[in-house]
């Protein structure tokens, strides 16, 4: 019988497979504005809801990337400005052991899909501090946003090429 204590070495030489993890995550950038209160808190017809969601992603580091969900919402009344609400959230994640041509979507899908429930909890909280009923916001199908962008760049890229008659740069 052996009385060998240490623990099993272990084999390094072994790739760990793909890894996504959250370092942090933080406001950005944050404005809420109000700008015809009190009137804009008397109660109404409810103001017509304009979203626009945005995502960006660029290395921090190696292996670290820092996403960023950009959220506006402009309330209107009549034409007024009930409120408008500019958020930028953003994460750092290290994400290792993933091919080049997947990172496009695991920043812009899976890193989105992790931040997300707190860019709701802000919204919602900042609108109910703000005087008004806390607005809940929808969930977000980020992978066909990212669909979107896509076709939206080949689209424009096409665009650029017919327009202007010059074939891009490395190409005759």
């Amino acid at each position: 019988m052996s009385d060998n204590t240490q623990a099993p070495e272990a084999d390094t030489s072994e790739e760990q497979g793909p890894q996504l993890r959250l370092l942090t995550q933080y406001v950005k950038d944050f404005s809420f504005e109000n700008p015809n209160a009190p009137a804009s808190l008397q109660s109404g017809e409810a103001p017509a809801i304009d979203l626009e969601i945005g995502v960006s992603a660029h290395t921090a580091q190696e292996n670290i990337y820092e996403v960023s969900l950009s959220v506006t919402i402009k309330a209107t009344r009549e034409e007024n400005t009930v409120f408008l609400l500019e958020l930028v959230y953003a994460g750092l994640f290290m994400v290792s052991g993933i091919e080049e041509e997947n990172m496009g979507p695991v920043l812009h899908i899976e890193c989105t899909r992790l931040i997300f429930p707190f860019v709701r909890r802000i919204i919602s909280d900042m609108t109910q501090d703000g005087g008004f009923p806390a607005l809940p916001l929808e969930l977000i199908d980020f992978a066909a946003v990212y669909r979107a962008g896509l076709e939206q760049q080949a689209a424009q890229q096409a665009s650029d090429k017919n327009g202007s008659g010059d074939a891009p740069a490395g190409e005759t």
